[in-house]
């Protein structure tokens, strides 16, 4: 197989949520990806946005690395169709392995879960753990209020405004995705839909 262009870790929801228009763009990003000769590394679940944007990953000529721990394998019905899916011992073991398989990091609609590990990878950033791309997409208006509510804490004085540009917000799935891996620094981007 040939190598990835790029890898991209993706956080969203186990869920699908009450909106087609979720899976929607969960669908429209591991299309991207796998369209792209990218590789998506993610929790490994099959259900919800997950198993979604991992299943339109593969079908667009993907690679897929999941990362689950072993207390989940049964609770999110781990996604044995990845091309490579590693069963870990812990949350911290999960998260750290995604982190080294990733060149960009990207949020998508999802609860807790998504939210705690995208403000963690932001985190990261800040204090100079890595230097990789931090993304979150707003194409549904999903995060309206929490960008709202970050740039609040930004006028309270409990964040500097330079935070802000660390996190790359968009609303244009395709945009977004390319501002990220552009800004990994993969200037060769090989799509296999332009040679269709």
């Amino acid at each position: 197989m040939t190598k990835p262009a790029f890898s991209l870790c993706v956080y969203c929801g186990s869920r699908e949520g009450n909106s087609p228009a979720y899976a929607a763009v969960a669908r429209e990003v591991g299309t991207w990806i796998g369209g792209h000769n990218g590789q998506l590394v993610y929790g490994g679940g099959r259900n919800g946005l997950m198993g979604i944007l991992a299943d339109a990953t593969l079908a667009a000529g993907g690679r897929v690395v999941g990362v689950i721990p072993t207390a989940l394998v049964e609770k999110e019905w781990a996604h044995t169709g990845c091309t490579e899916l590693h069963v870990v011992a812990t949350m911290h073991d999960r998260k750290r392995l995604m982190a080294e398989h990733a060149d960009a990091f990207l949020a998508l609609p999802g609860g807790i879960g998504t939210l705690e590990e995208f403000f963690e990878v932001w985190t990261w950033r800040q204090l100079g753990y890595h230097d990789k791309p931090v993304g979150l997409l707003n194409s549904t208006g999903y995060y309206d209020s929490l960008l709202k509510f970050l740039g609040d804490s930004v006028s309270a004085g409990f964040m500097n405004p330079w935070l802000m540009d660390l996190v790359t917000a968009g609303s244009d799935t395709v945009p977004l995705l390319e501002s990220l891996v552009q800004a990994a620094g993969i200037s060769h981007l090989k799509s296999r839909l332009d040679q269709i």
